[in-house]
């Protein structure tokens, strides 16, 4: 019987072993989408206790501990930290074969350097163990990271973000280069009348100017879009149910937008129009900018009403959307590759009905300017998973180019979750491993394979982005 979390975890043969080892495991990290907060990046924040370092914004474990039957006083209420932890350690147990069984014993693992299975009778011991830790200057903010040997890192930022916390980090002793990303989901909300008449509000004051009309917010996008651009951004991040495709002239748009901002509800089509011409004038704009763009497909998000009231958003009520995604997918493609106006690409999807799916339809807009210009990214949220990452990974090569990935991210709110790519590493690695031992790939091109491994751990993101 072998150890739990040993040192060839997840590496059924010698030859999985040989790559994860010797070549996956040095390479540094470049997780170029997480929800890392800047500013704690900035002021190289120190935890006060593993309850926030590790539970703060975490709803894949308050979903855990929901469905264990944990009161949310315990998750996001005021209860004091120990006892909300001592309700996680109540709940690991009951994860056992949920990918927070393995993430939560690599992160003791590889982080505290405890390699004790958490459980209620572990969990004081753990507990002090890790906040003494986690006083000391070798774990807080910019240490974490360099203790996980992560090189770059890409924040999510809104176009009003004034990314102050970004020129901070960049002018201290951080070792970790961290850029911004553009995320402008919140421009196109325009059937929540309030919020975005609020938000519109708020990028006036920041890109300095009125916006009286639709071409004026997309002149304001643009000059923020430049902002961010001159901040080191080359790399946007959409979150969409589906594409928006639908046909709209400018005259169109103009009136759907005044009607907006004069309080008037619209119907869904308007909607609609309205989010297929801001998404083509952003996909521009990256385009003109050199920039790459991703689109995150098929959350369902905020669907407990009660709870997102109680809560608001990301706090574990978002799943997973079935809305048809490929006619649009292509049409939106097509219409920028037509102009010439189509930016190096990576798509993800929530549901996975839509593995093979998306891999197909992206590489019909491979051109042959770049290797892996249209990239299907890694097993997003609900499928990071073991089978997640596999199918993942199978999809992509049996219809596209795994040798041309650009490989794994945490997208995590936590300084915790740099294990997750160790994670992808040795599934990565098992799976090459096992095919050689096979015979299904011949031993022979094993230099290529593990360089075809340090390639989709590193080098491939690295000359993808331009970093």
């Amino acid at each position: 019987m072998k150890p739990f979390l040993d040192a060839d975890f997840l590496l059924h043969t010698d030859t999985a072993r040989e790559l994860y080892h010797q070549h996956a495991a040095v390479m540094p990290i470049i997780d170029y989408h997480c929800h890392l907060n800047p500013k704690e990046i900035a002021e190289n924040h120190a935890f006060a206790d593993l309850t926030e370092a590790w539970l703060g914004g975490d709803h894949y474990k308050w979903r855990a501990m929901r469905a264990n039957g944990i009161d949310e006083a315990y998750i996001t209420g005021d209860q004091p930290s120990f006892k909300k932890f001592m309700k996680w350690a109540e709940t690991v147990p009951y994860t056992m074969r949920n990918p927070l069984y393995h993430w939560t014993h690599l992160e003791l693992s590889r982080i505290f350097g405890i390699n004790k299975v958490l459980n209620p009778q572990t969990a004081a011991e753990i507990y002090e163990e890790a906040n003494l830790l986690l006083q000391t200057p070798e774990f807080r903010a910019q240490a974490l990271m360099e203790r996980m040997h992560v090189e770059l890192v890409c924040t999510t930022d809104d176009p009003i973000d004034d990314l102050a916390a970004h020129q901070v980090i960049k002018q201290s002793d951080c070792k970790v280069r961290v850029l911004p990303a553009w995320r402008p989901d919140r421009i196109l909300a325009i059937d929540k009348i309030k919020a975005f008449d609020s938000y519109l509000a708020q990028l006036e004051q920041a890109a300095d100017m009125t916006i009286l009309s639709f071409k004026q917010l997309i002149e304001a996008l643009q000059k923020r879009h430049d902002y961010f651009a001159a901040h080191g951004c080359s790399l946007s991040d959409h979150g969409l149910d589906t594409f928006y495709t639908e046909e709209y002239t400018q005259q169109g748009v103009e009136v759907i937008f005044l009607k907006a901002r004069m309080g008037k509800a619209l119907t869904e089509l308007e909607v609609r129009k309205f989010k297929s011409a801001v998404l083509y004038e952003l996909a521009a704009m990256d385009a003109r900018s050199g920039w790459v763009q991703q689109f995150h497909i098929g959350a369902n998000r905020n669907n407990n009403r009660r709870m997102f009231h109680q809560l608001g958003p990301d706090t574990g009520f978002d799943a997973i959307d079935d809305q048809p995604i490929a006619t649009s997918m292509n049409a939106f493609f097509s219409r920028l590759d037509n102009e010439g106006l189509l930016a190096k690409t990576i798509v993800y999807n929530l549901n996975p009905k839509d593995n093979e799916l998306m891999v197909a339809n992206a590489y019909n807009f491979n051109d042959g300017s770049v290797p892996g210009k249209m990239q299907y990214g890694a097993a997003w949220w609900f499928l990071d998973q073991q089978d997640g990452i596999r199918r993942q990974l199978d999809a992509l090569s049996r219809l596209g180019l795994l040798s041309r990935f650009v490989g794994m991210l945490t997208d995590s709110r936590s300084f915790l979750s740099y294990p997750r790519h160790e994670y992808f590493r040795r599934i990565l690695c098992d799976l090459l491993g096992q095919e050689v031992e096979r015979g299904e790939l011949p031993s022979s091109e094993l230099p290529f394979i593990a360089q075809m491994v340090e390639d989709i751990c590193y080098h491939n993101a690295k000359r993808y982005f331009g970093w």
